[in-house]
């Protein structure tokens, strides 16, 4: 139970730092509705399930310093820098208003496409990675059993799909977006800032290392 609180603690509180993640549900949810950033929801929560069946069951791509985690990180920093561009680009450009057709059916297309640029998003976070790698390793011994991993990872996923669901009903609701329409343009400009600042960190540590 202790192993539990300390591992379960940290898993939140990490959700709880905004990242790529967060904002990708945040402004989808601005932009199309908290019904579509569900989508967005369902995809990192599944990319997020990648990483945590990979770290839990040893794969040798997550280990820090290996070929393959190397380019794990490479192919993150991408995404960040053109995620981070894409936030810059658009700043102030947006009109929060809530989406009169957010619900119906004829928005599948719209959900599936949030779906996979969320895959995308959280696939593409070397964070993400790191992390998940870091968890396994608390877990190593001979309580870690098959069961006790796939308890863990399924509270994991469980958290991370429930904490995002959250996040994109209250920025989607029209209560909430009439008080952030004058902080939006700020806080697209600070995750976009953000989000480059940490792609560049990674490659300078790749390239000092």
């Amino acid at each position: 139970m202790e192993q539990f609180l300390i591992i379960a603690t940290v898993h939140f509180f990490a959700l709880l730092s905004p990242g790529p993640d967060f904002f990708l549900v945040a402004r989808t949810a601005i932009t199309s509705g908290w019904r579509t950033a569900s989508g967005a929801c369902a995809g990192i929560a599944v990319g997020n399930g990648v990483f945590i069946v990979a770290a839990f069951t040893g794969m040798a791509m997550l280990r820090e310093g290996s070929a393959g985690f190397i380019a794990v990180q490479l192919a993150g920093c991408g995404f960040l820098l053109y995620l981070g561009t894409l936030f810059l680009r658009h700043a102030g450009s947006t009109t929060l208003q809530a989406p009169a057709t957010e619900s119906r059916a004829g928005d599948t297309h719209g959900w599936w496409k949030a779906a996979g640029l969320g895959t995308l998003s959280a696939l593409l976070n070397p964070k993400n990675a790191l992390f998940y790698a870091t968890l396994a390793a608390m877990l190593n011994g001979p309580q870690a059993n098959a069961a006790t991993k796939f308890f863990y990872g399924a509270w994991m996923f469980g958290i991370v799909l429930l904490w995002d669901l959250l996040v994109a009903a209250l920025v989607g609701h029209p209560w909430v977006l009439r008080r952030f329409a004058r902080v939006l343009p700020w806080l697209e400009r600070t995750a976009g800032l953000l989000m480059i600042a940490l792609a560049l960190w990674i490659v300078v540590s790749l390239w000092a290392a």
